[in-house]
């Protein structure tokens, strides 16, 4: 472990219920997370991104059953699933948590001690409307008609059976104060309006325990009740701190990288992380995190996706056809990170290759045939302090490193794009309009170099910015440019130096010899016209 004055930064992803195989929203927030981590990573900063599965439960314990498998067998087959998956999507985790291990259930036990010894666990009666799939109670007033799931559009089941209880009655007060003493702890700010409202309201104690089911931990103080799923799937993110050789107690998993910076999470299981997380936590006398965000739903050409409709978007073949940059890419720089999103395959192929085939790839190799043809393949050299503040790319250039970083830290994915891009998109510009080979004709050679570097500081400036993003097609750029610099590895600890160098305006070395000029990025097409 790197010594305390390197700053930290962990972050999760939601522990992925293993249902079934994994689908483009958990692929949406897992490129988002890995994003974030690489960019936080690039700082210097050491990192902990969490993934994993949450592999308890009634609809687990039933799918399995209707597959004809035990439970775990079906878990170890998606969670292969999601392994492979994150390794299609150049995922960088540090840590999988299965909430099946044996590790888990001990800080699971250790935990539920404590709550049970703050007195705020008790049995009572349950009764109302369960929703399988979300494992979950519903109030009467959230189904749909015909007492449907208003997530799923599944009917709801009835349930009246005695459970045991969490006292979530008594932190209403306690979150208030809490959202009101850190107002950025729910983000963006719809997610939050929409957690205080539903505090506002009142809280209802919630059931953490359920009766005739096997498949999951059973409640420490009666065998005869299994514990409720979310109350052990939360806990995934504890077990996860822990050292491989660390002892499984809370002390060892909070001593080290809690509290957690940021979890990232679908809007339909804010609830949980948003109100019943940091009440369970207030309960155990344990810090909270310092920040939920929850992300949009995702379409497919404007309709919601789903089996029944036949329009699932299947992320392993988009993947195996596309490259994990142009996906990555797409779900980061065309949807607002917050908001709803849509896929659309004319629109996806449309944005790649506008920015990352034409604008980015086609002004690299373009430019890098002018530097072999004029300034013998190497980076010209200039008097870099010469170029006044107005010269276009110089000026975008240096404020582009301080807004891309704000963007990233804001989680605006787009943005962050938008700027990197946009040193791509000028560069392109400018060399239509400057024309260098007319002037190379006229001898004026100083001119060519002049605007023959700036382009290709564009170029390694904008793709330095975006390896969050893209980091094999970054690490190429790099390569053409005459780097030996993996922009993907650790370097010995000298990440932090290396970015206040590469994050910044000129740090492409003069007479630094040029790849072999060869198109970095090629264009995309559509699923069809790409079958043989």
């Amino acid at each position: 472990m790197t010594s305390g004055s390197i700053p930290r930064f962990a972050l999760t992803t939601p522990l992925y219920y293993v249902n079934d195989l994994p689908h483009i929203g958990s692929a949406y927030t897992t490129m988002a997370a890995d994003a974030i981590a690489r960019f936080y990573r690039l700082q210097g900063h050491d990192v902990l991104l969490i993934t994993g599965t949450d592999e308890h439960g009634q609809k687990i314990q039933r799918t399995a059953e209707q597959r004809g498998k035990v439970p775990q067998a079906h878990c170890d087959e998606i969670v292969a699933g999601f392994e492979d998956l994150w390794q299609r999507l150049n995922i960088q985790y540090d840590r999988f948590s299965r909430t099946t291990s044996p590790r888990h259930a001990q800080i699971v036990a250790e935990f539920f001690q404590r709550v049970w010894d703050k007195g705020d666990i008790y049995q009572g009666h349950q009764q109302g409307w369960y929703c399988v799939d979300c494992e979950e109670f519903k109030e009467e007033r959230e189904l749909l008609e015909e007492k449907h799931c208003p997530i799923h559009k599944r009917p709801v089941e009835w349930r009246d059976e005695q459970n045991y209880f969490f006292r979530l009655s008594n932190y209403e007060d306690a979150l208030l104060k809490f959202f009101a003493d850190y107002p950025d702890f729910i983000q963006p700010t719809s997610r939050r309006n929409e957690v205080l409202s539903f505090v506002e309201r009142g809280l209802q104690d919630f059931s953490i325990s359920r009766v005739n089911l096997d498949w999951g931990f059973p409640v420490p103080t009666d065998d005869q009740h299994t514990l409720y799923v979310w109350f052990d799937a939360l806990l995934g993110y504890v077990t996860a701190l822990l050292d491989e050789d660390a002892e499984p107690t809370l002390e060892n998993a909070f001593s080290q990288w809690w509290p957690i910076n940021l979890h990232l999470i679908g809007k339909d299981i804010l609830r949980f992380h948003a109100v019943y997380w940091p009440a369970m936590l207030m309960s155990a006398d344990l810090p909270l995190p310092h920040r939920v965000f929850g992300h949009g739903f995702l379409t497919k050409d404007g309709q919601k996706m789903g089996k029944s409709l036949g329009n699932t978007l299947d992320p392993v073949a988009l993947v195996e056809h596309h490259g994990a940059d142009a996906v990555r890419y797409y779900f980061l720089k065309a949807l607002e990170f917050g908001r709803d999103g849509d896929f659309s395959e004319t629109r996806f192929i449309d944005v790649v290759n506008a920015d990352l085939a034409n604008s980015l790839g086609n002004l690299l190799n373009r430019t890098l045939k002018m530097a072999v043809k004029y300034c013998d393949g190497k980076v010209p050299d200039i008097n870099l302090e010469a170029l006044p503040d107005t010269h276009p790319l110089v000026q975008l250039g240096r404020e582009a490193g301080d807004q891309v970083a704000n963007a990233y830290q804001s989680l605006n994915f787009s943005q962050a794009c938008h700027i990197a891009l946009g040193l791509a998109k000028a560069g392109n510009q400018f060399i239509d309009e400057q024309a260098p080979w007319s002037l190379y004709q006229k001898g004026e050679q100083s001119r060519v170099n002049e605007i023959l570097y700036t382009v290709l500081e564009s170029v390694r400036l904008s793709a330095y910015l975006l390896t969050p993003v893209i980091p094999d097609l970054s690490l190429r750029i790099y390569q053409q440019l005459g780097f030996k610099l993996d922009l993907n590895v650790d370097h010995g600890g000298k990440r932090a130096a290396l970015h206040a160098v590469h994050s910044h305006w000129g740090a492409l070395p003069a007479q630094q010899v040029l790849g072999t000029p060869q198109p970095v990025f090629q264009k995309l097409e559509p699923l069809q016209a790409a079958a043989p």
